[in-house]
């Protein structure tokens, strides 16, 4: 049978749409006739891009943390912070006990033993510090190296000596009681050794940085520091006279006593004019820095104070009680007139808005230092006015002593103190330079 041919379809009308553009191939798009590519695990590690030129965006999770380290420790910080005003607070607890067992009222009952009380609390502030400032330059030795090259903190490194020394002459008045004769005299001997190498070697160090290192500042009383630690102990060093035996011994204690008394004067000398003409050339000095006028005193008091000690040990020296009070007086007047002229000015910055600052400890050493002065005064001539004008240096050092140790203790609780030290020294301007 035949077989019937199919008829062919009617041809379609013309699609009226224009027809596409042809798309470039997409290089990064698969090829349909390879093999599909298996479903990504999400719990698998990233496949990487085939792309070279772009890298994969990690996962919030990818992006490892940086390692920070922990905060210092409250006491790590604190013994960064440290800094050599606060053997200002030793030095002016110890002179609180001496100069008030000296007084013509140590012989009321409880005055003698308060004053013990007082030289063995600083006896105690000096165990504790000393460790602390080792530890200070061991851990933080650029820190330490900071507080050498700031013109502001350097002097005050002069305060170590004269903390030595002075707890080791209260060991002589008032510690015996409470330790005995020898290992009171054995305290005191080896901590005036320690604080008189110690200032000797401020009184070079600190002026030799100041000529060479320091930038140019304005005279200031602060300069006085690293000098007056060698009148402390040419002040302490006869107390210890009496316990050694007669002869070439006891001749070359005194006699470096007399040197150590020549070394600090002269150089405090230099040192005072200039201090002064700043003062009535620029006026007062800043709020916070007034305290620090009181320490002009120092010299004043102390060199007054070893002048009676040297005549009192030295009782054979020609003339010496008489060169001894000719001497003493007349620089203890003129500590007390600048006593007045530095007390207005503290007075003028209080009312003006001062606030506590470790300077407050110029209220108690440099006027205690009066206070031992007029003692020694009052021993060598029997002026009972001399004794009257102690007390009442007493009663202002007291005063002092009140106001600043309270608030430095609740500034070490609350971690306020020790305070940082000033900025470190910028270099000068070019026409300042140093050129050593």
């Amino acid at each position: 049978m035949a077989t019937l041919a199919q008829p062919a379809p009617p041809p379609s009308a013309p699609d009226p749409r224009p027809a596409p553009h042809p798309r470039t191939p997409d290089p990064h798009a698969p090829d349909p006739h390879s093999a599909p590519r298996p479903h990504p695990d999400p719990h698998s590690a990233p496949h990487p891009d085939p792309d070279p030129h772009s890298a994969p965006r990690p996962r919030p999770a990818d992006h490892p943390r940086p390692a920070t380290a922990p905060p210092p420790a409250p006491s790590e910080t604190r013994l960064r912070r440290l800094t050599p005003q606060l053997h200002a607070a030793v030095m002016g607890t110890a002179v609180l006990g001496t100069a008030g067992a000296g007084l013509p009222l140590a012989g009321l009952p409880g005055v003698r033993t308060a004053c013990t009380a007082v030289w063995a609390l600083a006896l105690l502030a000096l165990t504790v510090l000393l460790p602390a400032r080792a530890a200070h330059w061991v851990r933080h030795p650029d820190r330490a190296r900071a507080h050498l090259l700031d013109p502001a903190v350097a002097p005050f490194h002069g305060c170590l000596s004269m903390a030595l020394t002075s707890v080791g002459g209260g060991a002589l008045v008032v510690g015996r009681d409470w330790l005995g004769t020898g290992p009171a005299v054995g305290l005191a001997a080896v901590l005036w050794a320690a604080g008189m190498v110690a200032g000797l070697v401020v009184a070079v160090v600190i002026p030799y940085l100041m000529v060479v290192r320091h930038p140019m500042e304005a005279p200031s009383p602060v300069w006085l520091l690293p000098v007056v630690a060698p009148m402390v102990s040419a002040a302490t060093g006869p107390l210890l006279a009496p316990h050694l035996p007669a002869g070439q011994a006891r001749a070359t204690l005194l006699a470096a006593c007399l040197g150590l008394f020549g070394v600090s004067l002269l150089a405090a000398l230099l040192i005072l004019p200039p201090v002064f003409a700043r003062l009535v050339a620029a006026g007062p000095p800043p709020l916070p820095a007034t305290p620090a006028l009181l320490l002009v005193l120092g010299p004043l008091g102390q060199s007054a104070t070893a002048a009676a000690a040297l005549a009192g040990a030295a009782p054979d020296l020609p003339y010496g009680r008489a060169l001894a009070v000719a001497y003493g007086l007349p620089v203890l007047g003129f500590a007390l007139l600048w006593l007045a002229l530095a007390g207005a000015l503290v007075v003028r910055a209080r009312r003006r808005g001062m606030r506590f600052g470790l300077s407050w400890w110029a209220f108690t050493f440099p006027v205690g230092t009066c206070v031992t002065g007029l003692e020694g005064m009052a021993r060598l001539t029997g002026l009972v006015v001399l004794d009257g004008a102690a007390v009442a240096l007493y009663a202002l050092l007291v005063a002092g002593w009140l106001a600043a140790a309270p608030a430095t203790v609740r500034g070490l609780l609350s971690g306020s103190l020790p305070a940082g030290p000033a900025p470190a020294p910028r270099a000068p301007a070019p026409g300042t330079a140093r050129t050593r």
